[in-house]
């Protein structure tokens, strides 16, 4: 670190947004600073695909393929999608992989920031409102193609629940109840939710279910990339409590999706939902 004062707008004090400071001093450094490109969008930079969650008995999980792609190509393997936004909360990335990293990585310090300058954390409905206002800032690059449509989920350590929040590519928030999924494999990812969910889920039974819908996804969008048992490359998986969040590592998700994919064997459509 050099010597020397700081820079005056370094030294503003009370405003407990970090976006907005950063868009007061630096604002070519904002997501979406960027507004005119040459080219198709989606073809030019990879995408990341589908992210489920569901909440159980406790908490919420969420869990992101691991595919991006590129137009017709596989350009990544092994994205992680899903990133814990502070203790309770976690966030995951569909769309343009490196303007949703961006804006993670932002939110990230913008609830960092604001913890530290008012002394408090946000509450959960607060977090998802200045995510809302981040992606609403992407906007003229979403309009070329290159959108950023994240999943937030989180812990409500008021109401003692699992929360789940999805957006639109203006801002548009809005509240889920016990699962969802966006990306491009969501309309296969959701419709297994629907049939697999149930309420008073344990987590270990939350895990099976969003692996098995991220697998129902796959099978039927080539860009959603299946459990790889070849590589040993397997979805990325967090569980948030009221004990804060936890990534399940991978053996651990490695053993469900061997489960699943054996399960598959059998009957490759997946489990059965009983009626009624």
């Amino acid at each position: 670190m050099t010597g020397g004062p700081l820079p005056s707008g370094t030294r503003l004090t009370g405003i407990s947004s970090f976006a907005d400071y950063l868009a007061s001093t630096a604002p070519d450094q904002m997501p979406g600073a960027a507004q005119k490109l040459a080219g198709a969008g989606p073809d030019i930079a990879p995408h990341g695909t589908t992210i489920v969650s569901a909440t159980f008995d406790g908490g919420v999980v969420m869990a992101g393929d691991r595919r991006a792609t590129m137009g017709n190509i596989i350009a990544n393997r092994d994205m992680q999608k899903v990133y814990p936004s502070d203790e309770f909360s976690v966030v995951g990335i569909a769309g343009t992989a490196g303007l949703a990293i961006e804006l993670v990585r932002l939110f990230q310090v913008e609830l960092e920031h604001y913890e530290k300058i008012e002394g408090t954390e946000l509450s959960i409905d607060g977090k998802a409102n200045r995510l809302a206002a981040l992606i609403r800032g992407n906007l003229g690059l979403a309009m070329q193609g290159l959108a950023v449509v994240p999943l937030f989920a989180g812990f409500d350590t008021v109401a003692q629940r699992g929360r789940i929040f999805s957006y639109d590519v203006t801002g548009g928030r809005y509240e889920e109840h016990e699962h969802h999924s966006v990306g491009s494999g969501s309309v296969y990812a959701r419709g297994a939710l629907k049939k697999l969910f149930s309420s008073g889920m344990t987590e270990g039974d939350c895990v099976t279910a969003v692996i098995q819908a991220l697998y129902d996804a796959a099978d039927d969008d080539s860009a959603t990339g299946g459990p790889d048992l070849t590589r040993r490359i397997f979805p990325v998986v967090y569980s948030v409590t009221a004990d804060g969040h936890r990534r399940l590592d991978d053996a651990e998700v490695g053993a469900i999706a061997d489960a699943v994919i054996g399960g598959r064997l059998q009957r490759p459509d997946g489990p059965q939902a009983p009626l009624g």
